[in-house]
């Protein structure tokens, strides 16, 4: 009763705005209170549960995201992605999409791919012909990809919480982001011949041989983080220093495009969004130690195995819970509360854990562009200053997309798998 009374006071504040690591904090605190547990286990866990080298790659890899887009590589690598498809009907939106996929490459971030990419081929979707809804719409759809491709902020935060090889989560999901990708640009391609949006170029080797070397830093950044990481060259954590080393000389010395002056600012707004992660991590690890006490993860177990005990049914009912909680939270909350539940019901039932964080993040990833909530909506509306409300319809048609992609994901685990050496 007294639980319940909490869980509805925390619902509370969450409805009124209070930042949900604090929300979960405040439950976390007067949970402990009712069933007796240590108050100083809360410090002691907090500080613990940051005291992890795998961690640093988190901020390392916001500061990248925030360095290419200022150094102009992004722009780069979406007018590499243009010259690529222009020949094709909807060829501009393919291009943002598939831009979104490059710079999700080497940012990490599904907010910071939707607000640069969408900066960039918005106003370019527009007057090229396009719906400026639906232009606002593509770039949001495409910054899903933004947790899926490496290197993947939230991997680092699942691979954490779940002791799980961050490096093989990050090949893992290399070819679920590629699905994630090709599944958007069908649907954008289908639009846009229905309605006849965007012109038709012809393909030129010459226009895409010169804006190929001009995105030649952004291509070298990604291969320093696949390729290092996939060979074991380096871990994670060391690519992350390499790339924010790498990004910075370049905007410095090479486009030119990042002054001295400029790295003050850069910095605060990479600090910022680390400052609003950790906190969600450190107290994700207390709240675990009191779903624990509660039997949390018992009674969930109980709650799937009602709806039948096959390997099938159970991924079902646990996707379906991923895309409930995406609908209505960010995916770092969902990760920190959900997946240390879920995954062992699902690894129980015999699938594999990395397949499983897969799965789980591309369901997070969906939640995304998911009314009430989709971050990536919210995004799309402040860059492009499209009303929330008129995205959501053009967004919808991309669900279905990422739908029939995240089944593929999910039952046929070659696609998280296959590149893994010592699984695939």
């Amino acid at each position: 009763m007294l639980i319940g009374l909490v869980s509805l006071g925390v619902l509370l504040l969450f409805l009124i705005g209070v930042p949900i690591f604090l929300v979960i904090g405040f439950w976390v605190v007067g949970v402990s209170i009712i069933i007796d547990f240590t108050l100083a286990n809360i410090g002691f866990t907090l500080f613990e549960g940051l005291n992890f080298f795998g961690l640093l790659s988190l901020p390392l890899f916001i500061l990248t995201g925030d360095l290419i887009a200022a150094a102009g590589i992004a722009k780069r690598l979406a007018d590499f992605a243009h010259s690529c498809l222009s020949w094709m009907r909807g060829g501009l939106g393919l291009a943002t999409i598939g831009s979104c996929g490059l710079f999700a490459a080497i940012s990490g971030s599904n907010s910071a791919t939707t607000a640069t990419i969408g900066g960039i081929m918005h106003p370019v979707l527009v007057k090229d012909g396009y719906d400026t809804r639906f232009a606002a719409a593509t770039a949001a759809a495409g910054g899903t990809v933004g947790i899926i491709i490496p290197p993947s902020i939230i991997f680092i935060v699942y691979g954490f919480l779940m002791n799980l090889s961050i490096s093989d989560l990050f090949v893992a999901g290399i070819l679920p982001g590629i699905l994630m990708v090709f599944a958007m640009q069908a649907v954008c391609w289908y639009l846009a011949k229905k309605h006849g949006w965007g012109s038709v170029e012809p393909l030129s080797m010459k226009r895409v041989l010169r804006t190929g070397r001009l995105a030649y830093l952004g291509f070298f950044a990604i291969f320093i983080v696949i390729y290092g990481i996939y060979s074991g060259i380096f871990s994670p954590t060391e690519a992350a220093a390499i790339t924010v080393g790498f990004c910075l000389l370049a905007g410095l010395l090479l486009t030119r495009e990042i002054s001295f002056r400029q790295l003050p600012d850069i910095l605060l707004r990479s600090g910022q969004l680390t400052g609003m992660l950790a906190p969600m991590i450190a107290i994700s690890i207390v709240m675990q130690q009191v779903f624990g006490l509660l039997g949390a993860a018992e009674a969930v177990a109980n709650f799937v195995a009602w709806f039948g005990d096959s390997e099938v049914v159970v991924l079902l009912v646990c996707m379906a819970i991923v895309m409930a909680a995406g609908c209505i939270l960010e995916s770092l909350p969902v990760t920190v509360i959900f997946a240390p539940i879920l995954a062992p019901i699902a690894m129980a039932h015999g699938v594999d854990p990395v397949h499983f964080s897969v799965i789980f993040l591309v369901g997070a990833a969906i939640g995304f562009i998911t009314p009430p909530f989709g971050l990536n909506l919210f995004v799309a509306s402040g860059t492009t200053g499209i009303p929330y409300s008129k995205i959501v319809p053009f967004a919808l048609m991309y669900l279905t997309g990422l739908l029939i992609a995240w089944m593929l994901i999910a039952f046929v685990p070659w696609f998280s798998l296959a590149m893994i050496p010592e699984i695939g």
